[in-house]
């Protein structure tokens, strides 16, 4: 039973008709059906919130009254199907829910496939499994899959104290990478420079008084950063960007800062390049890639390498690799409220909520 003494309620994003304003709201759900063919019973220990891409949503068309949220899953298998292969009744695991479930992570039971989990080392907590396996995925993809990170690379993370840039500086300094990171506020900054093994250097944007790009030349003597990994770019000028947008930098100065041969892999989805952009592209071989994490769930092709790159970041977690930016664990009777902070991007922290 929950907090909210109600064992069958989810919480679900209600999208307003005209507009993408969202509401978080908790829904009675149905009773969680037998299980069948390669599907597990589930009781959730833990779930975590990142924020939902509405505008994806839409276009795949999966949009509906409400959207369940809550899809990075911990938890103990219950049951499961007949044809099940990879668990057993009370095997831990931990896993990312589809894009088209219709389930929310904050209930108490759900039914999911086993291609959707992975087994939860014993030395992991609940909080750290669900609150590591998605950003955990996002950085194999930016440095493994779009990129190949290794020793004598220099990687630039922007915003690198959140916590998604936090696990990206980890897995780039484990490959013995030299990192670079920003700082919007003195608190990142602290932060950033507190991290063990040390980032190279944290620029400070947040008085205005520090180049981006010089300090990235600065630091690899002038031949540019060989992977840069970003949180946003400002596509116009300063005037016409808002204000959330305007410490961060300029598309211009993230091609400017690129080595040859350089990757850049970018979190816009908008992102517009124009000729003379593409042009500077090409005089340096370089490459952008658009980091989406979703591409898993939308095609089963590569279902075995995505099982495999969560049972890495299980096991970078098991053995101190990855040190996630966690938040005190929630009640659940409080996860309508983070769950908005989240969406409106007010959180540092990652947030999670146990059961």
């Amino acid at each position: 039973m929950n907090e909210l003494g109600l064992k069958m309620k989810g919480l679900y994003c209600h999208l307003a008709e005209l507009n993408e304003d969202v509401k978080f709201v908790f829904q009675d759900k149905e009773s969680v059906p037998s299980v069948y063919d390669h599907y597990v019973k589930l009781q959730v220990k833990v779930c975590a919130f990142s924020p939902l891409n509405i505008k994806l949503l839409m276009e795949l068309k999966l949009q509906e009254d409400f959207l369940p949220i809550g899809r990075e899953v911990a938890g103990v298998v219950l049951e499961v199907g007949p044809k099940v292969s990879f668990f057993k009744p009370n095997d831990e695991v931990v896993g990312i829910l589809p894009l088209d479930c219709k389930e929310s992570g904050l209930s108490n039971t759900l039914l999911v496939h086993e291609h959707s989990l992975v087994k939860k080392p014993e030395n992991v907590s609940w909080v750290d499994a669900a609150g590591t396996i998605c950003d955990g995925l996002r950085a194999y993809m930016a440095l493994h899959t779009h990129t190949h990170v290794s020793a004598g690379t220099t990687v630039l993370v922007m915003e690198g104290a959140n916590p998604f840039g936090t696990i990206v500086i980890q897995l780039a300094h484990h490959r013995g990478a030299k990192v670079i990171s920003t700082a919007s506020t003195v608190e990142d900054k602290m932060y950033l420079e507190g991290l063990r093994p040390t980032v190279a250097r944290v620029v400070n944007l947040y008085d205005g008084k520090i180049d981006l790009v010089d300090s990235c030349l600065e630091e690899t003597g002038g031949l540019g950063v060989n992977i840069v990994i970003d949180c946003g770019v400002q596509l116009y000028s300063k005037e016409d960007e808002p204000v959330a947008k305007q410490h961060l930098p300029h598309k211009h100065d993230i091609l400017s800062l690129l080595s040859v041969g350089g990757h850049w892999v970018t979190t816009v989805e908008n992102l517009q390049l124009d000729p003379p952009d593409s042009q500077f592209l090409f005089r340096k071989a370089a490459t952008i890639s658009f980091l989406n994490e979703e591409v898993w769930q939308l095609s089963n092709m590569h279902q075995g390498k995505y099982l495999h790159i969560l049972k890495d970041v299980m096991e970078k977690l098991s053995c101190g690799t990855f040190r996630p930016q966690l938040d005190e664990p929630i009640p659940i009777y409080e996860a309508s409220v983070a769950m908005e902070m989240v969406q409106k991007k007010q959180v540092k922290k990652k947030q999670v909520v146990r059961l």
